[in-house]
């Protein structure tokens, strides 16, 4: 075995990267990351690796990058608030540079895939070798392998093996679709949650909000870049990379019809957008932005716009992200746990790594809860 590095997905040959990726998660395809390298997030700087055999066969493909981050991004708010009165005088404060293995704007659980022949063991050891090479090289002080949900427990297990420790993110949110017609998900719903759903919709209606989804927007990424900024910069639970209006169009034009964006007006002022990634039978719900951070019915009106969207593309789930838990549970989604791989890169950090960050992270514990009248369709048992 032996692990070929590239700089950028346009340098990884196709007969290397293609055959493992086609037909997975759009996470791993080559669109997705010509559209990740094009947009400049941050100081995110990427890196493709391939596992391949003596006969020059793809074993596993995986990606990584180094980011200064926040290693206590997910802190509770007392803490948070001292670290930003210290950061006033020291910005760079618990902010490490660090290599992560994964992809940086979406889950996918695990972050690399392997053929059907793969030694699963034998390879992630061969990753890790890799890895931890590359990390001393770039002076990163950690390495993250995210991320990890419930379908990755083995590859979870295995990473355990090889020292690293596993910590929990904040969870993520999946809601399944069973309806035909926003309707029939309306009427799914407990009489509570579905008068609650419809006085915020009619709120909307009456002041003239409505609403359009395209696949085509690369004319107004710098408009949706903007609004995105107005909710990043209100967000007090989970801020990382920064999105740029090369983003929004490389992601049109990247990924075609995969590629969908709900526009929401009032009267004809666009107001806001919610940015949608279609990935097989999956809706992934990646990002909202509005023009002005304001607590009123709007959130709520998106919502069920994302559902309405997961409905009429035909997807069988909806991902709905981090954050905004309340919300998105009083709809249906329930919590889904997500874990990553942890591993300092020097021997002498080892023992404090997992430690303190479970110290300064306290991702909430959600329970689940049921919305519906019968079971997650709504119909009689």
């Amino acid at each position: 075995m032996k692990i070929l590095q590239f700089d950028s997905i346009k340098d990884v040959p196709a007969n290397l990267w293609v055959p493992l990726s086609k037909g997975r998660s759009l996470a791993f395809s080559r669109e997705f990351w010509e559209t990740i390298e094009n947009s400049k997030l941050n100081d995110f700087n990427y890196q493709h690796i391939v596992l391949v055999d003596d006969n020059e066969q793809p074993l596993l493909i995986t990606s990584f990058y180094t980011i200064t981050t926040d290693i206590a991004i997910f802190a509770p708010k007392g803490l948070r608030a001292l670290l930003t009165a210290i950061r006033r005088f020291f910005p760079g404060f618990l902010k490490w540079r660090i290599l992560e293995c994964g992809t940086p704007i979406t889950v996918s659980s695990p972050p690399f895939l392997t053929s059907e022949n793969t030694e699963l063991s034998v390879a992630l050891r061969e990753l890790h070798a890799h890895l931890h090479k590359s990390a001393r090289q770039r002076a990163c002080l950690i390495i993250v392998i995210r991320d990890f949900e419930a379908n990755a427990s083995r590859e979870l297990s295995l990473l355990k093996k090889l020292g690293y420790e596993s910590v929990p993110l904040l969870p993520n949110t999946y809601l399944e679709i069973h309806w035909r017609s926003i309707a029939e998900y309306h009427e799914s719903l407990k009489s509570y949650y579905r008068s609650k759903l419809k006085k915020h919709l009619k709120r909307n209606l009456a002041c003239g909000v409505h609403h359009r989804r395209i696949s085509s927007f690369d004319e107004l990424a710098g408009d949706l870049c903007r609004q995105w900024l107005v909710v990043h910069h209100q967000a007090d639970e989970f801020q990382r990379e920064v999105l740029t209006p090369a983003f929004y169009e490389s992601f049109s034009n990247q990924l075609g019809e995969c590629s969908q964006a709900i526009l929401f007006f009032k009267n004809d002022v666009l107001i806001g957008h919610a940015l949608l990634l279609l990935d097989g039978q999956l809706l992934r719900w990646l990002y909202f932005g509005r023009n002005i951070a304001q607590n009123d019915s709007l959130y709520l009106y998106v919502v069920n716009s994302v559902i309405e969207a997961a409905i009429e593309l035909g997807a069988k789930k909806l991902e709905m992200g981090v954050t905004t838990y309340s919300v998105k549970q009083d709809v249906g989604a329930q919590p889904s746990p997500i874990n990553l791989a942890l591993r300092a890169a020097s021997p002498l950090l080892a023992p404090f790594v997992a430690w303190g960050y479970r110290l300064m992270n306290k991702p909430p514990l959600l329970q689940k809860k049921n919305v519906f009248k019968s079971g997650p369709s709504g119909k009689d048992a």
